[in-house]
């Protein structure tokens, strides 16, 4: 029977909104969470009621009724408080999430562990324990990182965990996060403090600054927990911090902008993306934030954007297909954008080959919608320029040329002291054993580069470059200023990394192809056919402490390594190949010119033109 058009479409819209949650918002009339909570903020149209998110019994008229049952009432950091309330209606989001790098901190963990104990061991070690599937669908067992009974566990337990997002952490020193999805969507304002309309809540903590659910994590949201290590949430807005006081800024004094922990921050030049106006969701998928379902070994296997994937590569442009069905996630994730995404579209796909929700290709052009504001930015196509089809140069990365800065900490001195005490933020206690570290040096430019893991030269850092000192029991000095041990040996780690720092003006063709800092020398000087580091390791007179070469008559030797699978420094080949076009440059100093289309060759310098040049005078 085929049904006359009004009425099959006011039975289509009654199953819509009967699926969508009605029976909810009947339910929602009923509660009386409001009679007390007046001027609470609406948390979204799609969320309607109290008790389906936060439990509790609705119908009572007292307090201590009405709140018997709330989800982790009287344990704030219990999971359950989000698995419960979040959970029944976002099971999908809610298992993508804790398989992810961001919940289980496994490859953080992994890399502690390599740093500290010299190698990975073959156990997976997680945030809490559970039975997952790795990226190839094969079960994974992980094993809660409470268990790891080493320094790298207690390191991790006491320094890493306590910003992390599988607990809820204090608030009060300005750098605490809430547990699970309200770390990005309910994230603390300052000293997570409720500063709303609801005056029964009002400078409570911890709690958001409001009730209002943030659909879209802000850039504040990702720099409450990522302004440590790298600095990245830092760099990116153009700032850079003091470390506590520990590390001289400008004029010896502080810095103009107050921190969290009683940090201060120096302005630096900012990314470009950040002057345009957009936020870390606007590259970074959910993804990539919240995971596909699958356990990668580390953050490196869940990323999947690159510059290349809206700028092009030298030889390729960008990717595109269009959006064909319903149900692709282009057009479910924009729902929340200003400019929804339609069917037909053509979407920039990322460099695992999926299509991101608000990069599209019209035109000829690619645009990227920001997610928060609606603006749409144009991306420049790199592909075929001059500058980026220099011959030899198909291995650099595109941060190798265009980060501005990369924060470098040189010198990290760890102390564990078994006579202290200190709160254990995976165990909820406080534990015996006490972690301090302190600092020798820190540099923003120039930085090293090293072939990374995908095998492009990129900028590195030291990784954990520690030296540890450990008291026992008594107060008796077990380790002294220690290098662990890696692939066999005592040496210090570099990590290829991305500083978050991008600029549109690259690093010039002569600053580094003629300054050996760029290549892991660190601050050197050249004598004749050898470069020797200025800044030494303390405990060895000939390495050097902010790189990881040196050359001896011609010979190169590297003395650090550099972690992550198949990452390596330059050998002497590539070295000796990079200080040599110095001599093309001082005639030739731009990429766009010809001479850079083919591979250069010296016999060249032979003919009388060349001959006359080079003379000695």
């Amino acid at each position: 029977m085929i049904m006359p058009l009004p009425t099959l479409t006011i039975l289509l819209l009654t199953c819509c909104l009967l699926l969508s949650g009605c029976t909810r918002n009947q339910a929602a009339e009923e509660e009386r969470c409001l009679s007390c909570h007046r001027g609470i903020e609406h948390t979204s149209p799609s969320h309607s009621g109290c008790v389906s998110c936060h439990g509790g019994n609705p119908k009572s008229t007292t307090k201590s009724e009405a709140h018997s049952g709330i989800y982790g009432l009287s344990n704030r950091s219990y999971p359950g408080r989000w698995e419960m309330g979040c959970g029944p209606c976002h099971r999908s989001q809610l298992e993508r999430m804790q398989s992810s790098q961001m919940y289980t901190a496994a490859g953080m963990i992994a890399q502690a562990q390599a740093t500290w104990e010299g190698e990975t061991p073959g156990t997976r070690y997680g945030s809490q324990g559970a039975d997952l599937y790795d990226t190839t669908g094969k079960p994974l067992k992980q094993h809660e990182v409470a268990q790891l009974d080493h320094l790298s566990g207690e390191l991790f337990r006491k320094f890493c965990a306590r910003c992390h997002v599988a607990r809820q952490q204090d608030p009060s020193n300005g750098a605490g996060n809430p547990a699970g999805c309200a770390a990005c969507h309910f994230p603390y304002g300052k000293q997570g403090l409720y500063r709303g309309g609801d005056h029964t809540m009002l400078g409570r903590a911890p709690h958001g600054d409001t009730h209002r659910m943030h659909t879209l994590p802000s850039l504040q949201s990702c720099a409450q927990c990522h302004h440590r290590s790298g600095r990245t949430a830092l760099s990116y807005q153009g700032l850079m911090d003091g470390n506590n006081g520990l590390v001289p800024t400008r004029n010896g004094k502080p810095g103009p902008v107050p921190g969290s922990d009683q940090r201060n921050f120096t302005h630096i030049a900012p990314d470009i993306h950040y002057l345009a106006g957009m936020d870390c969701i606007d590259c970074h998928t959910s993804r990539e934030v919240m995971g596909d379902g699958y356990a990668s070994a580390n953050m490196h296997g869940q990323l999947e954007v690159a510059c290349e994937d809206c700028h092009g590569s030298a030889d390729k442009p960008p990717l595109y297909r269009a959006i064909t069905r319903e149900n692709e996630d282009p057009l479910r994730e924009s729902r929340s954008y200003p400019m929804q995404m339609r069917l037909g579209q053509q979407m920039i796909l990322t460099s695992k080959g999926r299509p991101f929700s608000n990069v599209f290709h019209v035109d000829g052009n690619v645009v990227l919608q920001v997610k928060a504001t609606g603006r749409l930015l144009r991306s420049k196509v790199i592909t075929g320029t001059p500058e980026h089809t220099v011959m030899g140069h198909g291995r650099l990365a595109c941060t190798a040329c265009h980060s501005r800065t990369v924060v470098q900490c040189y010198g990290c001195h760890t102390q564990y002291d078994r006579e202290g005490f200190q709160m254990d933020f995976i165990k909820g206690i406080v534990t015996p054993g006490q972690f301090s570290e302190t600092e020798d040096y820190r540099s923003l430019y120039p930085f090293p580069l090293a072939l990374n893991q995908k095998g492009k030269i990129s900028p590195v850092t030291p990784g954990c470059q520690t030296f540890v000192t450990t008291l026992d029991e008594q107060g008796n000095v077990v380790q002294q200023e220690t290098i662990m041990r890696y692939k066999g040996k005592r040496q210090l780690r570099f990590a290829p990394f991305h500083g978050h720092n991008t600029g549109k003006k690259a690093v010039g063709c002569a600053e580094c192809h003629a300054n050996p800092t760029f290549l892991g020398f660190g601050q050197h000087i050249m004598e004749g056919r050898s470069i020797k580091g200025t800044l030494l390791c303390e405990l060895s007179d000939n390495k050097p402490l902010d790189g990881f070469l040196t050359m001896q008559n011609g010979t190169v030797q590297a003395y650090s390594a550099i972690t992550r699978a198949g990452s390596r420094p330059l050998n002497q080949q590539e070295v000796q190949r990079t200080l040599a076009v110095n001599t093309c440059l001082i005639c030739h100093p731009s990429a766009k010119d010809p001479i850079y289309r083919t591979r250069i060759n010296y016999r060249d310098l032979d003919d009388t033109l060349h001959r006359r040049l080079l003379a000695p005078r």
